[in-house]
C-alpha cells in the first residue's frame, strides 16, 4: 500500500567516478521504467567498458519502489551491489539504474575498501543528476453521456487532471492520469452524477 502521493527520480543519465589505490570505478546512472530497458542498458555498457574486470549494479522500479535487484558481478558478496543500492535508498530514488565498472590496478583493496569505493562512485553518479520530483497517479477511465460531457470537462480543469485520451460520440470515453491524492475525491464526484468510472491502474 502506498503511503506518499509523490515520489524521486533522475531527470536524466550522469556519470561519477572513483579512483583508488589504482582501481578506477566508473559510475553510471540512468532513469529506468522496466527490466528489459535495463538489460539492454547493461549489454550497451559491457560492450562499452569490456575491458573492466567488474560491471556491479543496483536498480530499483516504480513509485512503489517494489521491484529492486543488486549484483556484485564477482566481487566478494555485498561489497558492490549492495553498497550501490543503499545510495539508491539513501537518496529515496525509483526508476533508477546505478551501473558502477571497474578496472583492477593490481592493488586489493579489501571488503572495507571495496565497500568504500562502490558506495562513492555510485554517490559520485547520483550526485551529478538532476533530481525530480513526480505525482504518484493512477489510471481510470470515464464513460458519460454526451449531454454530460461539460460537466465532466469542468470537473477535469478544475482539478487539474491529464487526459491521456478521449473519444466524444453519443459514448464519451475519457482516459485519464489521476494524482493519487485526488483518487477519493473523483470516486465521490462520479458516483454522485452516476457516471461510471473504471480504475485500471
Amino acid at each position: 500500500m502506498l503511503f506518499e502521493d509523490t515520489y524521486l527520480e533522475i531527470k536524466k543519465k550522469s556519470r561519477g567516478f572513483y579512483k583508488e589505490k589504482s582501481s578506477k570505478f566508473i559510475s553510471y546512472a540512468y532513469p529506468v521504467y522496466s527490466v528489459d530497458s535495463i538489460k539492454n542498458i547493461l549489454k550497451e555498457i559491457k560492450k562499452k567498458e569490456n575491458s573492466a574486470n567488474h560491471h556491479c549494479y543496483a536498480y530499483r522500479l516504480h513509485p512503489d519502489k517494489s521491484d529492486f535487484r543488486f549484483n556484485d558481478d564477482g566481487e566478494p558478496a555485498y561489497t558492490a551491489g549492495k553498497p550501490i543500492f543503499k545510495q539508491i535508498e539513501a537518496y529515496n530514488l525509483t526508476n533508477i539504474l546505478i551501473i558502477v565498472v571497474r578496472y583492477f590496478g593490481g592493488i586489493k583493496l579489501g571488503v572495507p575498501g571495496l565497500i568504500r569505493a562502490y558506495k562513492t562512485a555510485a554517490f559520485n553518479a547520483i550526485e551529478g543528476a538532476d533530481i525530480v520530483t513526480k505525482l504518484i497517479q493512477e489510471k481510470y477511465q470515464v464513460f458519460f453521456n454526451i449531454e454530460q460531457i461539460q460537466d465532466v470537462m469542468l470537473f477535469i480543469k478544475k482539478n487539474n487532471l491529464t487526459i491521456v485520451s478521449s473519444s466524444f460520440q453519443q459514448r464519451c470515453v475519457i482516459t485519464l492520469l489521476v494524482p493519487i491524492a485526488k483518487s477519493d475525491i473523483i470516486k465521490s464526484y462520479f458516483d454522485q452524477k452516476k457516471i461510471k468510472l473504471n480504475y485500471i491502474y
